[in-house]
């Protein structure tokens, strides 16, 4: 998982000023875990403990109530609802937010068919729209895939066939044509196919990042869903984990203990060099 962590701090600070081009420094200063990371935080604590996914996105976003970027309408919404009335109930969302806080399902189960169980449960209590639930499930379907050992090209026909999206369309593009006013660039089905194109296109980790952020748009979020992809299809350099892990630990130092407990228990893919 920590692999979408990097991606979604690489990409925090060109969330809302894209830079469309891949020549940009990887980690200068003031970049951050946003909100994607706090949820990603709460999926993993979820898996960890067990109990009802809704309380643990309730309880992280409680805490952390005001991360770089900030939470979607509806999700904050939704939140203060669920601290009232004492459950949460979904609402029919298919933003992205469901599929960049998944990336430790794919990580902790070891068959198809409970990686989109979870996949489901973790998106319905929020984002029980189909278009939701399919975002997570292919994310993190991609995600184990990669862990099992498939090619990208195998990882490619079992997210069109399975979840018919189109990631038959290059980079360079759909570069010029993405942004925030692209349709749906908020939503799975907006960010979804882009971020596993992202992978695709990519000679690594760092050159997945790049790619992600260089398209434009939800910067952060296509940025961490590439990453979390990324990171068992290429396997992130240790230097890059090493700033990483660190910029999460200044920042939020609870989380990152919860990560290095998540990977000691489910793994990672960490290189030598």
């Amino acid at each position: 998982m920590i692999g979408a962590i990097i991606g979604d701090t690489v990409g925090s600070i060109y969330e809302f000023e894209n830079y469309k081009a891949k020549d940009f420094e990887l980690f200068p200063d003031g970049v951050s875990p946003t909100d994607d990371s706090i949820l990603s935080f709460a999926t993993a604590d979820w898996i960890m403990r067990g109990g009802e996914a809704w309380k643990y996105y309730v309880a992280y976003a409680s805490k952390y109530e005001c991360p770089v970027g900030g939470y979607g309408g509806g999700f904050t919404q939704y939140v203060a609802r669920a601290r009232r009335d004492g459950f949460g109930t979904p609402y029919n969302s298919c933003g992205n937010g469901s599929a960049m806080r998944i990336s430790p399902v794919g990580w902790a189960f070891n068959t198809k068919e409970e990686v989109l169980a979870k996949a489901k449960e973790s998106a319905e209590c929020t984002h029980n729209h189909p278009e939701g639930i399919k975002g997570a499930q292919a994310t993190a379907l991609a995600i184990f895939m990669a862990r099992m050992g498939a090619s990208k090209d195998e990882i490619k026909m079992a997210i069109e066939s399975d979840f018919d999206y189109d990631l038959n369309f290059t980079l360079d593009k759909l570069r010029p044509e993405y942004s925030w006013n692209y349709p749906g660039a908020a939503l799975c089905q907006g960010t979804v196919p882009q971020a596993i194109r992202c992978v695709l296109e990519a000679t690594d980790y760092e050159d997945a990042i790049r790619n992600a952020v260089s398209i434009g748009g939800d910067s952060d979020t296509l940025a961490c869903i590439a990453g979390g992809i990324a990171e068992p299809v290429f396997g992130i350099p240790k230097k890059i984990y090493t700033v990483g892990m660190n910029i999460l630990k200044y920042y939020f130092p609870e989380p990152h203990k919860l990560v290095t407990e998540f990977e000691k228990k489910y793994g990672n893919r960490v290189l030598e060099k």
